[in-house]
């Protein structure tokens, strides 16, 4: 009597050459394959692309230094607020700017110090990245959650609130939102603070939150809006249904677990241009204000003295490049590992 060979599953192969998820297999001598999940697979597809692993220490990078940059300034033996060339004549020359080469330069002073003022640019640097990180980061939770909570409220329920919805977004959408960031900052502050009186720094960064966000959530949500109505008559939906599922846990359960690439991909992609804007309404003098650390005041301040001190303007020039661009291919790179069919 002739025994019949073992079985021999093959796992299915997506379009990126992975096995695709399966529960379990019986390969031979009876051992159980066990399949990979989405999840699984997706981290394993970010880990061979090489631009994405390397962004990824990068961010990581300068999200450590914003999170650790008082016990950095510690260790340093300098704060972003003392005006060291005023309190030593040594360092500023009769117009305010460095004695010493290279924008002051040197083992007490790594990055140098600021003209005018005097104040230590390293530490300056590591706050400016700790505050327009941790705004951009506030805009991008607020952004996000407010276009899931619209998006998904849109495509599901259809009707008068996809039509509400729609409208509402149209017409934000037909802001020029730039124009809107520089006008709307100062009328924000204005209504809670007398424009004699010195506006509070906390209300500035809620201001700056408030002002990004209005006009931030309606692209993300228009596309999980299509991808909703595109799921919503899928038999797993019209499963749930039958079964009498109540709409919330639909949504939960079913609708939230497959719109979980777009909503993370469009945050990545998000988080590098809010920074820009909050940098670009303290350039503008609309943000942040002194003595507040800030990337953008940096870049203000920059712009004023560049024909007489061009490296202060180097290192915070050079740190939002790097920044920028890193967040920008970590983006991609998640992007083609969710979903490998737009591979570069």
């Amino acid at each position: 009597m002739t025994s019949s060979p073992p079985t021999e599953v093959t796992e299915p192969i997506d379009g990126s050459g992975d096995p695709a998820d399966t529960t379990a297999a019986v390969g031979k001598g009876g051992t159980e394959l066990v399949g990979r999940s989405p999840g699984q697979l997706m981290w394993r597809r970010f880990k061979r692309d090489r631009s994405g692993v390397i962004s990824a220490w990068v961010v990581l990078f300068f999200f450590a230094i914003a999170a650790l940059a008082p016990v950095i300034a510690k260790l340093y033996g300098k704060n972003p607020y003392t005006l060291y060339g005023q309190d030593n004549p040594n360092l500023l020359n009769e117009f305010g700017y460095p004695i010493a080469p290279n924008g002051g330069i040197s083992s007490q002073f790594w990055f140098g110090i600021e003209p005018g003022l005097g104040r230590d640019v390293f530490t300056q640097l590591l706050y400016g990245i700790r505050t327009s990180l941790a705004i951009s980061v506030a805009v991008t939770i607020t952004v996000t959650a407010t276009a899931i909570l619209l998006g998904i409220a849109a495509g599901y329920l259809g009707g008068k609130p996809d039509y509400f919805i729609g409208r509402v977004t149209d017409l934000l959408m037909a802001f020029p939102s730039q124009l809107f960031f520089v006008a709307s900052m100062p009328v924000v502050v204005a209504i809670f603070v007398d424009p004699a009186d010195e506006t509070p720094t906390y209300l500035r960064v809620i201001a700056l939150i408030a002002v990004q966000w209005f006009l931030g959530w309606m692209g993300l949500a228009r596309l999980l809006r299509g991808q909703v109505l595109t799921l919503r008559e899928r038999e797993f939906i019209e499963a749930a249904r039958v079964t009498g599922a109540s709409p919330w846990r639909i949504i939960r359960r079913e609708l939230l677990p497959n719109l979980v690439t777009p909503i993370l991909v469009q945050a990545t992609l998000m988080l590098p241009g809010f920074v820009t804007a909050e940098a670009g309404l303290s350039f503008l003098g609309v943000g942040l204000v002194e003595p507040t650390p800030d990337w953008g005041r940096m870049f203000a301040t920059g712009g004023e003295i560049y024909q007489n001190d061009l490296t202060y303007m180097f290192f915070p020039g050079v740190a939002m490049v790097i920044f920028i661009v890193a967040f920008n291919l970590l983006g991609d790179s998640v992007r083609d590992a969710f979903d490998p069919k737009t591979a570069r």
